[in-house]
């Protein structure tokens, strides 16, 4: 397999074409054909050794986007700032180049007089506290308040409903107008709703129940409410998360002396939490 893999990737031409022009070859003697299937598969076995060695600092990554969340409890931020240091030091021995430019920290700090945080120190340059950031979509901000997010959610949502009044327009079964609807418009208003629905004030659920109710008089038929998608959704992923042993919430969960019904555990909040979040791009 590695000799197969090896062989794709070495000794690779490229070319340009530009209607009936086409440019000279060029070798290319590193990297991964782009769009290529092979090619995240790739990149995810290369980056699988990246992890966090400390129980209060979690290292989460999704493609070439790195995030680093540490807890801070009682203004101790060894822990969070060895890890950066570790992660630092990882990608400069793989040939990997953190974008210091577009890494941004976002500081969850719910103390009556927090006290003010050093600057976090990436690749000899300040990283930037922001008060909000996308992270896979939705928008978390500092109060961990979903508004800014559920009116990007609304917005998106609404945009989508055209192509529903479209299809409407050429007389489309109802059942088809429902899997549009359920693929394409209720996909974006339930983005991430098990994180932000419990948070979010009324005003702003009823702003997407609107796009529901939209939705209902162009197809004609009764949907899901916001509040069964949440519950719903809330059931199937605590669901999963319960039957996987190697989900690092599932020991949140317990069965009670019914075993019909799980509960978790509550405890102390934290004192702060800092969020670095970095892309990660070839150097090689």
């Amino acid at each position: 397999m590695c000799s197969w893999i090896t062989d794709f990737l070495t000794d690779r031409w490229q070319f340009v074409r530009l209607g009936t022009h086409v440019s000279d070859l060029q070798h290319i003697s590193t990297g991964s054909p782009q769009g290529c299937v092979l090619s995240p598969l790739l990149f995810s076995l290369y980056t699988n050794g990246c992890t966090s060695g400390h129980q209060s600092v979690k290292l989460l990554e999704f493609a070439d986007d790195t995030t680093l969340i540490g807890l801070i409890s009682d203004g101790g931020e060894s822990a969070y700032r060895g890890e950066m240091d570790r992660l630092v030091s990882w990608c400069s021995m793989n040939n990997l180049e953190l974008n210091s430019l577009k890494t941004v920290e976002l500081i969850v700090d719910f103390r009556k007089d927090p006290a003010p945080l050093p600057p976090v120190i990436l690749c000899d340059s300040p990283v930037t506290s922001a008060e909000s950031f996308c992270f896979l979509g939705t928008t978390i901000t500092k109060e961990l308040k979903w508004e800014q997010n559920i009116r990007s959610l609304t917005k998106k949502a609404q945009q989508r409903m055209y192509f529903l009044w479209q299809l409407k327009k050429f007389l489309l079964p109802v059942k088809m107008l429902v899997n549009f609807y359920t693929a394409i418009i209720e996909s974006a208003l339930t983005s991430s709703i098990t994180v932000w629905f419990a948070a979010a004030t009324a005003r702003d659920k009823a702003k997407l129940q609107c796009v529901i109710h939209s939705a209902e008089k162009v197809i004609g038929c009764s949907l899901p409410s916001l509040q069964e998608l949440y519950v719903s959704r809330s059931r199937r992923r605590a669901g999963k998360i319960a039957a996987d042993p190697s989900h690092p919430g599932n020991e949140l969960f317990r069965s009670l002396p019914s075993g019909n019904r799980g509960s978790g555990p509550s405890g102390p909040g934290p004192h702060a939490t800092r969020t670095v979040s970095s892309p990660l791009q070839s150097a090689c």
